[in-house]
C-alpha cells in the first residue's frame, strides 16, 4: 500500500514509518519541521529512515495549508493515511493557543478534505488520552463522556474526534481515531518526562517533578504503540450501521491505545535512576494548569477489534530508551 503520514519526522511518526517500510509498504512523510523542540532531532529521525530506504518520499510542508499540501501530493499516490502531525503539549498550549487551531484544528480538517478528494481507504488519525480531562472513573473508557477538557490541547483534540465523526457521516470515509497515553521510547520528543528526566538524571541537574510526584501515568513503549497503529490501519471500520468504539454508527472508532498499567510517578523516576546509575536531584513543585493526576487506558476495545496487547513495562522499556539515549547523546 502506498501510505502517507503527517508528522512523519516526529517521535511516533518516523517510528511508523520504519515498521511501514521495513513490512514492503510506500511510505510518504509530510512535515514542516517546526522549531517547537530543537529541529536537528528531526533530521536525525529522517536520516535514520533514510539508510533504511534510501529513496524515502519526504515532503516539507505545513499540511494546514491545503492548497499547498494538495499540489504537493498531486502526483502522489495514496492509499491510506496516518495522520500523525499535530501540535504537541499542553503546558505550551497555554503559551501559544493560536499554534494548536492551526495545527490541530486547520490540519486536521485538512486532511479530512484530503482524505475525502482523494477517496482513502482508512485514515488513522492521533488524539489523546488528554480529552478525559480530570475523571474520577479510572480507567479510562472510550465509551465515557469527554466533554470536560482541561486543557487547550486536549479541546483540539476532542474536536478532531468530533470532525471526524461528522465526515465519516456525511462522506462515509473510514476514521480511526487512536488516544494515546504518554508514549515513550528510543527517539522520542525532548519535551516529554522521560526524556527530560534521563537529561537530567545524567547531567546531575534537578529534575522537576510536579504535584509533588503524586501522579500516575499509563506509559507505553514505542513499540506496543507502533503495533496498534498498524493494526487499526489494516483493520478500517466497516460502514455497516453497526455501533463502533466510541458510538459511532458511521465508520469511525475511536481507541484508547495504552499500556493499561498506570505507574507513580516517582516509581517511573526510580526507573531512571537505576538505569543512569545516579541518583535524582528532585525539585518538588506544584501542579501545573492543564495537567491531569492520572491516566488509565481500559484497553478492551482495541484488544477486541485488532487483537492488541501491549507487551513492555517499564522495567524493559525506561533501560531500553536509557540506553539509546547515552548513545545518541553521549552522556
Amino acid at each position: 500500500m502506498a501510505i502517507l503520514i503527517t508528522g512523519g519526522a516526529g517521535f511516533i511518526g518516523a517510528a511508523t514509518a520504519e515498521r511501514l517500510i521495513r513490512r514492503g509498504d510506500e511510505v510518504v512523510l509530510v512535515d514542516n519541521l517546526n522549531s517547537y523542540y530543537p529541529v536537528a532531532v528531526k533530521q536525525a529521525r529522517l536520516e535514520h529512515l533514510r539508510k533504511i530506504a534510501p529513496d524515502l518520499q519526504f515532503i516539507e510542508i505545513d499540511f494546514s495549508d491545503y492548497a499547498g499540501l494538495t499540489d504537493a501530493l498531486r502526483n502522489v499516490a495514496i492509499d491510506r493515511i496516518v495522520h500523525l502531525g499535530a501540535q504537541a503539549g499542553v503546558r505550551y498550549s497555554i503559551e501559544n493557543p493560536f499554534a494548536y487551531a492551526a495545527s490541530n484544528l486547520t490540519g486536521h480538517l485538512a486532511l479530512l478534505e484530503l482524505a475525502r478528494a482523494r477517496e482513502v481507504g482508512h485514515m488513522v488519525y492521533a488524539s489523546s488520552s488528554s480529552v478525559y480531562g480530570n475523571s474520577a472513573k479510572v480507567p479510562f473508557s472510550v465509551e465515557d463522556r469527554s466533554d470536560h477538557p482541561i486543557s487547550l490541547y486536549a479541546a483540539t483534540k476532542r474536536s478532531d474526534e468530533l470532525m471526524s465523526e461528522t465526515y465519516a457521516h456525511l462522506y462515509r470515509i473510514p476514521l480511526t481515531g487512536l488516544r494515546f497515553f504518554t508514549v515513550y521510547g528510543p527517539w522520542g520528543r525532548p519535551d516529554m518526562m522521560v526524556w527530560k528526566c534521563t537529561d537530567r538524571v545524567l547531567k546531575g541537574e534537578p529534575v522537576p517533578v510536579f504535584n509533588q510526584g503524586e501522579m500516575f501515568r499509563d506509559f507505553t513503549y514505542i513499540d506496543d504503540i507502533v503495533s496498534g497503529i498498524l493494526a487499526t490501519l489494516d483493520a478500517p471500520p466497516r460502514d455497516d450501521g453497526a455501533n463502533k468504539a466510541g458510538g459511532s454508527i458511521s465508520p469511525h472508532a475511536l481507541y484508547n491505545i495504552g499500556n493499561n498499567k498506570p505507574e507513580h510517578l516517582m516509581r517511573l523516576i526510580e526507573r531512571i535512576e537505576q538505569a543512569c546509575g545516579k541518583k535524582a536531584i528532585i525539585d518538588f513543585q506544584p501542579m501545573q494548569p492543564g495537567d491531569v493526576e492520572r491516566t488509565y487506558a481500559d484497553i478492551d476495545a482495541i484488544a477486541r477489534d485488532v487483537g492488541y496487547s501491549p507487551t513492555t513495562p517499564i522495567e524493559v522499556g525506561v533501560p531500553a530508551f536509557v540506553d539509546w539515549y547515552r548513545g545518541f547523546t553521549g552522556l
